[in-house]
C-alpha cells in the first residue's frame, strides 16, 4: 500500500481568522448548536467550556496532522516517551496561550456576557499523575512541541487517577477521583486503534521451515488496548505533539450464555476484570494482589506502545526493522516502563524472525532510560513467581539477557562473584526481577536529572556499571515550562516582565537575565511585590475556603508541598512549627516574625508513617490556629487533594519555598524551580537541583542549611545516633517530647509515638535531628530578611532572573542533542 499523503488530494482547511471576533462568535455559535447541541442562549458556564473545547480541539488537530504529514514526508527520527504518569493541567487557557488567542477569545465570549475565567473553571485536572514525574512528562511535551521536535508521548488513560483527598478528623482520607465523570472534550477516541495485549498461558520452543529454533506464546488470557488521543500543542508556531493514551477494555464485554442461565454477575466478569487495568493509578500495593494488578498495568501499557510503535515504523518502512534506531528513539521515564525492553525482543525474534544477536543490537540502541530516585527501595523489582505466571516468554528473555550479560561481566571483572551478584538482572536471594539493572542494560544511555543526582547514580546506585559502561551515563537536568509556570499561572507577574523585557522569554527563558538590572529599580521592585501581595491574597482566599484557616495578613506564606514522603522531610518542617509555637508561648510579646506555614501533598494510600505525618500537620494546626497566644502570629493550613489547578495558585502566592530532603535522596526536584521562578526564595539542603539553583542565582540568594550528601553518607558510615542530638538540643527534645507524649491529641496520647520512636529507636534514617538545628538557625535567617522588604524584593526579583537554566525547553535541547539525536522541525506554514 502506498502510504504517501497527497496534499492536493486531502487539503486541510485554512484555519479560522481569530484576530476577527465577529468570526469567533460564528464559530463558537455554530460549534454549540451543532456539536454540543445546546441553545447559547440557555448554556451554563460548563456548556461553554465544552463549546470552547471542542472549537479548539479542531484546529488542534490540524495543526497535528500537519506535523504529521511533515514528520512522514521528510521521514524524521522520532522520539517516543514511555511514561505510567502525566500531568497535564488543565487545557483550554493553555492552548488559547500557545495560539495567542486569548484577548480575542475573552473578547468574542465578552459579547456573550460569559467570562472567560469562570468558564475555565469548569475544567477537570486530568487525573493521569501523582507528583514530579507525571509533570516532568507534561513539561517535555509541551517543550518538544514548542521548540518542534518530532515526538509522541504514550501513557495510561486512567478512569479514575490515583485517589481524590479529603482530610476528615485531621486524616488523609482516599476517595475515587471521577475526573470523566462528564467525559474529556480533549481527547479523540481511536475505535480503529486496538492491540490484544496477552497474559499468562505458556511457551512452547519449536523449529522452524529453516531449522531456527523459535518460539511461540500460547493459551493466554488477552485484554484489549484501545487509543485515545490529546494534542500538546507548543506555543505560537510550534508543532503538535501527540499524548496517546490506552484504555483497556475485554476482548468479549457480555457473555449472553451465562446471562440466560441468570449468572448476571459472570455474564459480564471479563469485562470487569479486563478493565481494572485502566482504572486506577498505582494501586495500592502492600497486597499481592495490588502488586499484580501494578505489574500488569505496566506490561498493557507498553505492550500496547511498541504495537503501535511498530505499526507507525513499517508503515514507511516496510521490512527494514533494523532500520529502528535510526528512525525512532524509545525514551523510558524510570523504571515503570522497563519490560519494554523485552517486550521488543518478543516482537523481534517470534514475531518478525530476527537472530538472538540482530534484535539485541536494535533493542538496546533505541532505548533511552531516565532514573529518577537514590532510594534503594524505590528501585522497582518483581518477583520472580509473578513474572513467570503472568509473563512467561519475557521472563526466559530476560534469563537469557542476562546470562549473556553476566558473560561479558565476567570477562571484565573475572573472578569477582560480588559484582556479578549485584550487576546481575536477578536477585537470587530474594528471587526478583531488578527492573533497573535491566533498564541500564537494555539502554543505549542512562540519565540522571541533576548534576549531584547522575553524579551519585554513577559512584552508589550503579557504580559496577559505570565501570562496564564507561560512556552510558549522562545528565539531563531537570526542567519545566515557564508556559505553565509563569505564563498561565501568574499573568500579572509574566505581564510585568514583558513589559521590562519583552516576551522572548517564553520560549527562550535564558532571556530573563534581562531582569538583572531591574532589581535595583524602585518602581519595578514595588510593582513586583504588589503582584506578590495579590498572588498572596488569592492563596489565602484559597486556604479559608478549603481549610477554613485564616492566613496572617502580611505574614511570610512559608510553603511545602509536595508528595508526602519521610525523605522529602514534611516532619521536619512540622518540628519546626512546634519550636517556633513554644518559643511564642514562652514569649508572646517577642518579636518573632508572622508566618502562615502551608503544606499539600498526598501519602500513597498504604503509606502508614507518611499518613501519620499528615494527620500530625492537622493536629498541630487545630492547636496552633486556635491559641488566643499564637494565633496572630502563627497558622498552620493543609490543603487537600493538592493537584496542578491548586499549584496554580499556591506557587505564585509563596514567600518561602521549602526543599528540605536529606542531601543525597532526592532527584532533583522540579517544583524548586517553579517557586524561585515566581519570585520565592528557597530554603533547603545541598539536595537535587537546589545544588544548581544555588549555583545560578548566587548563595546569598538562596538559605541552605543541613548536612551534604557526603556528610551524610560519612555520619552514618561513623554511626549515626539520632540520641545524641535528642539530648544535646532542649528545644529538639522538648519538640520530640510533647508529640510522642500526646500534647496535640491528648484525647489518644500515643498517636504519634511511632513518629517518635522512629526517629530515636528506629534510627532516624533521613537524619532529620542531625539537621534540626541549622534549620532552626536558617529559619531565623528567613526573618531577619524578610524584614527588610526591600533586600528581599531585590533577592526575589534575581531568582526570577536567574531561571533561564531550569527550563524544560533546555532539557529537551539537551536530550535532543547527547541521547535522542533528533533534530528540529520548521513548523509548516499551515501551523503559522
Amino acid at each position: 500500500m502506498n502510504h504517501e499523503i497527497r496534499e492536493e488530494l486531502f487539503p486541510l482547511s485554512k484555519c479560522l481568522d481569530f484576530d476577527n471576533v465577529e468570526d469567533v462568535k460564528t464559530a463558537l455559535v455554530n460549534t454549540m448548536i451543532r456539536v454540543v447541541g445546546v441553545d447559547p442562549q440557555i448554556a451554563s458556564p460548563r456548556e461553554w467550556y465544552v463549546t470552547l473545547a471542542y472549537l479548539m480541539r479542531g484546529h488542534l488537530s490540524e495543526r497535528g496532522m500537519h506535523t504529521a504529514r511533515d514528520q512522514y514526508g521528510k521521514d524524521l527520527k522520532r522520539v517516543y516517551y514511555l511514561s505510567m504518569e502525566y500531568l497535564p493541567g488543565r487545557r483550554l487557557m493553555k492552548h488559547l496561550l500557545d495560539m495567542r488567542i486569548e484577548p480575542q477569545m475573552r473578547a468574542a465570549l465578552a459579547c456573550f456576557k460569559q467570562d472567560l475565567d469562570e468558564i475555565c473553571e469548569q475544567e477537570k485536572d486530568p487525573a493521569l499523575g501523582n507528583g514530579g514525574l507525571g509533570r516532568l512528562a507534561a513539561c517535555f511535551l509541551d517543550s518538544m512541541a514548542t521548540q518542534g521536535y518530532p515526538g509522541y508521548g504514550y501513557g495510561i488513560r486512567y478512569e479514575f487517577g490515583m485517589f481524590s483527598q479529603t482530610i476528615e478528623n485531621g486524616q488523609q482520607v482516599e476517595h475515587a477521583e471521577n475526573w470523566l465523570q462528564e467525559g474529556n472534550p480533549w481527547e479523540v477516541v481511536r475505535h480503529e486503534i486496538t492491540y490484544p495485549v496477552r497474559f499468562g498461558g505458556r511457551v512452547v520452543h519449536f523449529n522452524d521451515e529453516l531449522g531456527t529454533e523459535s518460539a511461540r506464546w500460547i493459551e493466554t488470557t488477552d485484554v484489549i488496548a484501545e487509543a485515545y488521543d490529546i494534542m500538546e500543542t507548543g506555543y505560537g508556531d510550534g508543532i503538535a505533539v501527540t499524548l496517546r493514551l490506552w484504555s483497556a477494555r475485554s476482548t468479549q464485554d457480555f457473555d449472553l450464555r451465562y446471562f440466560n442461565e441468570g449468572n448476571y454477575i459472570d455474564a459480564v466478569k471479563e469485562k470487569t476484570v479486563s478493565e481494572t487495568l485502566s482504572k486506577v493509578l498505582y494501586p495500592m500495593d502492600t497486597t499481592l494482589m495490588g502488586q499484580e494488578l501494578r505489574l500488569k498495568q505496566e506490561y498493557f501499557f507498553v505492550s500496547a506502545s511498541l504495537q503501535d510503535i511498530f505499526r507507525r515504523f513499517r508503515k514507511t518502512h516496510p521490512g527494514s526493522l533494523r532500520l529502528l534506531p535510526e528512525k525512532i528513539v524509545i525514551q523510558l521515564n524510570d523504571t515503570h516502563p522497563a519490560l519494554a525492553i523485552p517486550e521488543m525482543m518478543r516482537l523481534l525474534l517470534d514475531e518478525h524472525k530476527l537472530s538472538w544477536d540482530e534484535a539485541w543490537c536494535i533493542t538496546r540502541n533505541t532505548f533511552a532510560y531516565t532514573n529518577h530516585t537514590l532510594l534503594p527501595e524505590a528501585l522497582e523489582t518483581w518477583p520472580i513467581s509473578m513474572m513467570q505466571a503472568l509473563l512467561p516468554r519475557h521472563m526466559e528473555i530476560i534469563y537469557k539477557i542476562n546470562h549473556l550479560f553476566l558473560q561479558e561481566v565476567r570477562r571484565t571483572f573475572p573472578g569477582d562473584g560480588d559484582k556479578l551478584k549485584r550487576m546481575s538482572l536477578i536477585d537470587d536471594e530474594r528471587q526478583r526481577v531488578r527492573m533497573a539493572n535491566l533498564a541500564v542494560v537494555g539502554s543505549s544511555r542512562v540519565n540522571g536529572v541533576a548534576e549531584l543526582h547522575s553524579r551519585l547514580l554513577r559512584e552508589r546506585v550503579f557504580p559496577e556499571f559505570d565501570v562496564f559502561y564507561p560512556n552510558k551515563f549522562v545528565n539531563v537536568t531537570n526542567g519545566v515550562t515557564q508556559r505553565r509556570w509563569l505564563l498561565q499561572s501568574n499573568p500579572p507577574l509574566a505581564e510585568l516582565i514583558c513589559e521590562a523585557i519583552g516576551d522572548a522569554w517564553i520560549t527562550d527563558l535564558n532571556r530573563l537575565r534581562d531582569l538583572e538590572s531591574m532589581a535595583e529599580d524602585a518602581s519595578f521592585s514595588k510593582r513586583f511585590m504588589e503582584i506578590k501581595d495579590q498572588a498572596k491574597k488569592r492563596n489565602a482566599a484559597m486556604i479559608a475556603q478549603r481549610c477554613g484557616v485564616a492566613a496572617i495578613p502580611g505574614s511570610l506564606f512559608d510553603t511545602h508541598i509536595k508528595r508526602i514522603h519521610e525523605y522529602k522531610r514534611q516532619l521536619l518542617n512540622i518540628l519546626q512549627v512546634v519550636a517556633r509555637y513554644n518559643r511564642l508561648r514562652a514569649n508572646p510579646s517577642s518579636d518573632l516574625l508572622p508566618r502562615t506555614v502551608i503544606f499539600a501533598g498526598k501519602s500513597a494510600p498504604g503509606y502508614f508513617m507518611a499518613k501519620k505525618i499528615i494527620r500530625l500537620i492537622n493536629d498541630v494546626a487545630e492547636i496552633v490556629n486556635h491559641d488566643p497566644i499564637t494565633r496572630d502570629s502563627l497558622k498552620v493550613a493543609f490543603v487537600p487533594n493538592y493537584n496542578i489547578s491548586t499549584a496554580e495558585i499556591l506557587i505564585p502566592g509563596a514567600d518561602l519555598s521549602e526543599q528540605i530532603s536529606t542531601a543525597g535522596t532526592e532527584a532533583s526536584g522540579t517544583g524548586n524551580m517553579k517557586f524561585a521562578l515566581n519570585g520565592a526564595l528557597t530554603i533547603g539542603t545541598l539536595d537535587g537541583a537546589n545544588i544548581e539553583i544555588r549555583e545560578e542565582v548566587g548563595e546569598e540568594n538562596i538559605f541552605i542549611f543541613g548536612l551534604t550528601a557526603a556528610e551524610v553518607a560519612a555520619r552514618k558510615a561513623q554511626g549515626y545516633n539520632p540520641w545524641d542530638y535528642y539530648n544535646a538540643d532542649p528545644e529538639l527534645r522538648q519538640v520530640l517530647d510533647m508529640v510522642r507524649d500526646g500534647f496535640f491529641c491528648c484525647e489518644e496520647p500515643d498517636r504519634y509515638r511511632p513518629l517518635v520512636e522512629n526517629l530515636l529507636q528506629g534510627g532516624d534514617a533521613f537524619m532529620l535531628l542531625a539537621d534540626f538545628r541549622s534549620y532552626m538557625e536558617t529559619q531565623e535567617n528567613v526573618d531577619t530578611l524578610y524584614r527588610d522588604q526591600k533586600l528581599w524584593a531585590k533577592k526575589a526579583i534575581l531568582n526570577v532572573a536567574r531561571m533561564g537554566k531550569f527550563s524544560s525547553d533546555r532539557s529537551i535541547h539537551t536530550y535532543a542533542q547527547d541521547i535522542w539525536d533528533v533534530t528540529q522541525m520548521t513548523p509548516p506554514p499551515h501551523c503559522k
